[in-house]
């Protein structure tokens, strides 16, 4: 496959937008690539400039760096079927988290136990977009707002449902040091609600501490960051999963939207 350079990123940029929404997160990366310096990424295609497949893949310099996601984005199933069959571009012998349209999960469960990986998992979300920011919430909040810190890592890794000890810290500290976040501080200055940014431009790891629900929080936070996102002309979506009916009617009613012909899955192969 081919290593795209800097110059060769932003014409992928300006092709993912032609496939939304299968390509949207894809194009989240990329988008956020050309702009943010952060964890290194590679992104590489089956061919230049008219790609079938593009890919996603951290490169792998630490052990933490086994917990970042890998993104597929294909617009062929036998181009990809080929890659994954033909090529060493995933190392099947360690931890991967791939990130991919739901079309394709069978097609990688398939290649991943032919593969020797004997676990495989997945976790199946809508995706939701924003266009029109005007549904968002204008209320103020009798609160203090204010961006997370390199001191709250460890807050926000003990509640993430997916959060894995020290693999997961070092990928949470790169969202919150490069990428934009919004919390509500309590009287003592500690975050007791938050939501973060992913590399993919995704919000996410929504999260209201117990005792703090139900005051507002994760709606004022949600509209703070999208505002931001949307007035410095990142795409602005999230994921949420199927069965978190709480979330989807949050985010609905604050104008975001899912197309029900498409959704993402998160495949772990352990």
């Amino acid at each position: 496959m081919k290593l795209l350079n800097k110059e060769e990123l932003k014409r992928a940029e300006e092709s993912l937008r032609h496939d939304f929404p299968q390509a949207q997160q894809a194009y989240g990366y990329v988008f956020l690539m050309n702009r943010v310096q952060a964890d290194p990424i590679d992104v590489l295609v089956d061919q230049w400039p008219n790609f079938n497949v593009l890919l996603t893949r951290p490169r792998r310099e630490k052990k933490s760096d086994l917990f970042r996601d890998l993104c597929i984005f294909s617009k062929d199933d036998s181009s990809l079927w080929s890659i994954l069959i033909e090529t060493d571009v995933f190392d099947w012998k360690q931890y991967l988290c791939l990130s991919v349209d739901l079309n394709h999960k069978e097609m990688i469960k398939s290649v991943a136990l032919s593969r020797g990986v004997q676990d495989v998992k997945n976790h199946v979300c809508y995706m939701m977009t924003l266009e029109d920011p005007s549904k968002l919430s204008s209320e103020s909040l009798p609160v203090r707002v204010s961006s997370l810190n390199e001191s709250h890592v460890a807050l926000v890794n003990s509640t993430w449902k997916f959060g894995m000890d020290e693999f997961s810290e070092q990928f949470i500290k790169n969202m919150i040091v490069k990428f934009p976040s919004c919390c509500v501080l309590d009287s003592e200055g500690r975050p007791v609600s938050w939501i973060l940014t992913y590399a993919s431009c995704a919000m996410g790891m929504l999260y209201t501490v117990a005792e703090h629900r139900r005051k507002g929080y994760a709606k004022a936070l949600v509209s703070v960051l999208a505002k931001k996102l949307h007035s410095e002309g990142y795409p602005v979506y999230c994921f949420v999963e199927e069965e978190n009916q709480a979330s989807y009617r949050l985010f609905t009613s604050l104008g975001f939207t899912a197309d029900l012909s498409y959704r993402a899955t998160w495949i772990e192969c352990d």
